[in-house]
């Protein structure tokens, strides 16, 4: 294969954006209801693992406290 046979940056960039169009149109994408049902979802489960992380960090460093006063 010649140097001149090989395709540039802007050939390589062009094929990979006409790739990457072309796998986008294959993809099932969701409804707006159920991206809306999904979304609040993660938000609920990642309130709720604040939540959960906060009183653990609450207590842990309490305990912590506890041990390093004695």
């Amino acid at each position: 294969m010649a140097q001149s046979d090989k395709p540039n940056f802007i050939q390589k960039l062009k094929r990979w954006f006409k790739e990457t169009v072309g796998e986008l149109r294959k993809v099932s994408w969701p409804s707006r209801a159920e991206a809306l049902a999904v979304t609040r979802i993660v938000l609920i489960v990642t309130v709720i693992m604040a939540a959960i992380l906060g009183v653990l960090d609450f207590i842990f460093a309490r305990l912590v406290g506890l041990l390093v006063n004695i």
